[in-house]
């Protein structure tokens, strides 16, 4: 009886010292490819699908998130006003998702309410915080609209050049080049000035990307290219409002902006000249169309911290024929032409007790977070800290496949000039030029595989 005594105490200590084991790395076969976003993936599919709100959130977070949606899609209107009040007197929008339709991408179109192009300025040379130079009567940043009684700054002219060009295997396929130029300016511009389009991003996803410890993402940097694959990409460092000090930049796209709070505030200064605490000053201050109120700041920092929390807790749309054969050859081709070496397939948060939503998720965004040198087709050839005139952040693709669905018709890049997934892919030139090499020459049956790929993410 005793010697049974023995053996059960010593079963009992070998099942403790087994659970006290460190964890065996999870085999990668048996990870879900659907889980884009990790635990915060949505599986809806539909003309919704970049909007659904983080899981298991606590009503009062909850209720923020619903108090944020609400601000984001409500339509301000001019200052002195009881409510919504503050818009103006210059802006580009009336509300945050008349820009991004759906919490998706917009139209790349100048002038009507729908549009969702806006266009950066700048003068030559770098400021004090080693940023683009503001263009003295402008900004940084051009308001095309403007409130009853004042002037839009100028008028945004895009023209676009039609080419067709051919595959390996002679298919042809259509580039379409903009050319962008202002008109009806509402003082002169002395000197030579730089513009730069830029086409409102999605919404999702960003608060799994703001997680990603900037280690991880400065790991996979190779300006030098140490490794000799071709690949330069390199953080880029901004000077972030919020804290006041120089901060990785990680949205934008040239990842000229830190955080989501930062952009967020910035996207109501500047896009619908609504002042917060953190941009208290109007983007029309100095000019002839500033309103002179002292109605400063016009948004409370609760709105402006629920908008935030808003666009720091959209789920991620899961990935789709993870086990379709066509899907999966184009997977193969995707790390083949060397494509993921730009657009990282697996990024991991960091660990965040306060927020487990966020914390230790291992997510597929397809990007490195990084900017990289794309040739001189799609160069702006404006520099915004240290991304260069040439330069842009790798775009995530995940909820790439919904484009058409959420925001039809889907349009691609950092101006909208490509109107589908193949002119994205052929407008890649500098780093990318090999890739984009390798994808021509494929087989039309092996390019449909890429492609139908892509639109599983």
């Amino acid at each position: 009886m005793k010697q049974f005594k023995i053996i059960g105490i010593l079963v009992v200590l070998v099942l403790i010292l087994v659970k006290c084991q460190k964890s065996a790395v999870f085999p990668a076969e048996q990870y879900n490819d659907q889980l884009s976003g990790g635990d915060e993936t949505s599986f809806d599919a539909t003309s919704q699908a970049f909007g659904s709100m983080f899981s298991g959130l606590s009503v009062r977070d909850e209720h923020v998130h619903t108090l944020g949606d609400l601000v984001f899609n409500q339509s301000f209107v001019t200052a002195p006003a009881l409510i919504h009040g503050g818009l103006g007197p210059i802006f580009n929008n009336t509300s945050c998702t008349n820009c991004h339709h759906n919490d998706g991408i917009g139209l790349p179109t100048a002038g009507d309410l729908q549009s969702s192009l806006l266009v950066r300025i700048s003068l030559p040379g770098t400021d004090a915080n080693g940023g683009p130079v503001a263009v003295p009567g402008y900004g940084l940043q051009l308001q095309d609209k403007a409130v009853f009684g004042k002037v839009p700054e100028c008028k945004v002219n895009i023209n676009y050049a039609y080419q067709t060009y051919s595959f390996a295997d002679g298919e042809t396929y259509e580039l379409r080049t903009p050319t962008y130029t202002l008109s009806n300016l509402y003082i002169p511009i002395s000197g030579a000035y730089q513009l730069s389009p830029r086409l409102a991003p999605p919404m999702f996803g960003l608060g799994l990307l703001e997680a990603v410890p900037e280690s991880e993402i400065v790991a996979l940097a190779d300006p030098n290219d140490a490794n000799g694959d071709g690949i330069k990409g390199h953080a880029n460092y901004v000077w972030d409002v919020t804290t006041k000090s120089k901060q990785l930049g990680r949205f934008g796209w040239k990842a000229n902006t830190a955080s989501i709070l930062t952009q967020v505030a910035s996207a109501f200064n500047q896009d619908m000249g609504i002042t917060t605490s953190i941009l208290p000053v109007e983007s029309s201050f100095g000019q002839s169309q500033y309103d002179g109120l002292k109605d400063d700041p016009e948004l409370p920092d609760s709105l402006l911290s629920a908008v935030k929390y808003y666009a720091q807790t959209l789920q991620v749309p899961a990935r789709r024929l993870t086990t379709d054969a066509v899907a999966k050859r184009g997977e193969q081709l995707f790390i083949l032409a060397k494509c993921a070496t730009c657009h990282k397939q697996t990024l991991t948060t960091g660990i965040n007790v306060a927020f487990p939503q966020l914390s230790n998720q291992v997510i597929h965004p397809y990007t490195d977070m990084l900017v990289h040198d794309m040739g001189p087709g799609l160069a702006d050839n404006r520099s915004d800290y240290l991304a260069g005139g040439q330069e842009w952040r790798t775009a995530a693709l995940w909820g790439v496949g919904l484009f058409e669905t959420v925001n039809n018709p889907g349009y691609y890049l950092h101006d909208g000039r490509a109107r589908t997934i193949t002119e994205a892919i052929m407008w890649h030139g500098g780093e990318a030029a090999p890739s984009k090499a390798y994808f021509s020459n494929l087989s039309a049956t092996d390019r449909n595989a890429v492609l139908k790929f892509l639109k599983s993410l």
